[in-house]
């Protein structure tokens, strides 16, 4: 039973991954949008990659859709903020031996290990402000 309950879970999330989609499913998806961009702005759509000066589509092509939508205002005016995230699930259940979080080999002792963990680190960061991307953060 606890295997089929991992089984689901790990096709549930390659599911949502899935769903998210690659720069080249959401390119066929909207040709007219991609084909409105400049050849510098086609090639960094196809490689997954935004610039300062990128619009809303252009970058909606490129990253898919914001996981959360943040406005700000200041004296300055608005600024919308869209933050990419990635979820991270760690096992639950019965526990022998060690798993990896990050990389990095994490132990557990025999028995049951807990409700899963889940933790969200943000990916990226990208402002925009007159509809035009205007900084994008990211880790190094």
């Amino acid at each position: 039973m606890l295997n089929l309950k991992r089984a689901s879970t790990a096709l549930l999330a390659l599911a949502l991954v899935a769903c998210a989609g690659t720069p080249a499913s959401r390119i066929e998806k909207d040709p007219a949008a991609f084909a409105q961009l400049t050849p510098e702005q086609q090639e960094k759509v196809r490689a997954g990659q935004i610039a300062v000066g990128f619009d809303a589509s252009a970058t909606r092509l490129a990253l898919g859709e914001p996981d959360r939508i943040l406005q700000k205002t200041t004296a300055a005016g608005e600024t919308e903020i869209w933050q990419y995230v990635d979820v991270y699930t760690y096992p639950t259940g019965p526990c022998y031996g060690a798993f990896f979080r990050y990389g990095l080999p994490s132990y557990c002792f025999a028995g049951y290990y807990g409700a899963p963990v889940q933790e969200t680190k943000e990916r990226m960061r990208v402002s925009f402000e007159g509809g035009k991307v205007v900084s994008i953060e990211k880790e190094k």
